[in-house]
């Protein structure tokens, strides 16, 4: 027995939710503090299970990482150029990152073939592509990426594919690289500006950020600084789903209302009513959900992370919806899990059809990885009866305190613990 999610559903929600700081920024910024000759600290952290796992990372290479829920305070300055081929590295997808970061700081690096969500082919060719073009010999042996270089020099890279991990990845390596280093095509994301703003804290000399072309000059060294992390689009845009799907009215705290545009701008189509302030959102009771056309586009279209707890959303929608993933194509292992709980879907290799408006009943599901955990729980809030999701270890990777925070809006869930077999 396993570990397990439980949702009595059809209670309805209202009240305060307060947003975490960005997961994606998290699993870069601690890689990042790597690179600095003393402390960093870093405030806003989300309490999930991939910092905590890059914090056992930083300490295994010999740095000391001191926190509490929300801030932590890195000190890289005994860290050594330690291979990592196997363990921690491969419990999250992100820790490719520490592969800019040590190769930045030792011209060397050895790190595992990262894990995290299987989401079908996302490859670090790009990463892979930029490490070279500033110098860097990369061989893969044994399921381990080895980088090795004399000095790392400034170059001219051109991304064939916009990717947000490639972009920060090569951002990392190129700070203390010798000259000036231009990524064309570069992503644009808010994740991207928040990690960019960090090192330029540390003393780098980055402009750019957020356009497609970033300009970097490597400096010689980087000290430490103290950051605070932007909060999560991806937390705030699930909370205004699950707002959408089941509120009565659900503010949601500690937001860039610039970084939602692509959920806002959906939602409103759908017919859900929003106030928008400086740093909140207010999700007003919707009585009902016209159906709209979704496409996931890199920012600032509609988030691909979005896309599977919009999709449940959609089941409740007035009419034939079409989803269209262009990033992650494979990224709709949920929808076999929605048809259990009695959604009606017609699938093809990117696209879903929605078939509206259908009501959900309780079933026990499996979330195969972190979004796909999301929308299996908004399903769970909606659907008639008890829903029982296992694979609780996906949605813990992105989704800090969760059931604390949907049971303070008015949620029936709870977390089983299975009993150990152990004596």
């Amino acid at each position: 027995m396993e570990n397990r999610l439980v949702i009595n559903g059809g209670k309805r929600l209202s009240g305060k939710v307060v947003v975490d700081g960005a997961k994606n920024s998290a699993v870069a910024l601690i890689p990042a503090a790597i690179l600095a000759d003393s402390e960093v600290t870093i405030e806003g952290l989300p309490d999930i299970s991939d910092v905590h796992t890059l914090y056992d990372i930083v300490s295994e290479l010999g740095g000391s990482v001191k926190y509490d829920s929300q801030t932590a305070i890195i000190d890289p300055s005994a860290i050594v150029d330690m291979p990592l081929p196997n363990g921690n590295v491969k419990k999250l997808r992100a820790s490719y990152y520490l592969m800019g970061a040590l190769l930045g700081k030792f011209k060397k690096a050895v790190v595992g073939l990262p894990g995290g969500c299987y989401l079908g082919p996302r490859p670090i060719d790009q990463h892979i592509k930029g490490f070279e073009a500033l110098g860097a010999t990369v061989t893969n042996e044994q399921g381990a990426i080895y980088l090795r270089a004399e000095k790392l020099r400034g170059a001219r890279i051109y991304m064939d594919v916009v990717s947000v991990g490639a972009t920060i990845n090569i951002m990392l390596a190129a700070v203390l690289a010798e000259g000036k280093t231009v990524i064309e095509n570069a992503a644009k994301e808010p994740e991207i500006i928040d990690v960019a703003t960090l090192l330029s804290n540390m003393g780098a000399n980055i402009k750019g950020a957020g356009t497609d072309t970033i300009r970097i000059i490597g400096v010689p060294n980087l000290h430490g600084c103290h950051h605070t992390i932007i909060p999560d689009r991806i937390e705030a845009g699930t909370y205004m789903i699950a707002a959408a799907a089941m509120g009565d009215g659900v503010e949601i705290q500690n937001v860039i209302p610039d970084h939602l545009e692509g959920i806002t701008a959906k939602l409103a189509e759908m017919g859900v009513p929003l106030e928008i302030s400086e740093d909140s959102i207010f999700v007003k009771k919707s009585t009902a959900f016209k159906k709209v056309d979704v496409k996931t586009y890199v920012y600032p279209g509609f988030p691909t992370d979005l896309q599977q707890p919009f999709t449940t959303l959609l089941t409740q929608a007035e009419g034939d919806s079409i989803v269209t993933d262009t990033i992650y194509p494979s990224r709709f292992k949920h929808v076999a899990e929605l048809m259990r709980m009695g959604g009606q879907f017609k699938q093809n290799e990117r696209t879903a059809v929605i078939y509206g408006k259908t009501p959900l009943s309780g079933a026990r599901v499996i979330a195969t990885d972190l979004r796909a955990g999301a929308a299996l729980v908004i399903a769970g809030l909606l659907a008639e009866g008890t829903t029982e999701i296992l694979g609780v270890e996906h949605i813990e990777r992105g989704y800090g305190n969760i059931i604390q925070k949907l049971s303070a809006l008015g949620a029936d869930i709870y977390k089983e613990i299975a009993e150990s077999n152990l004596a």
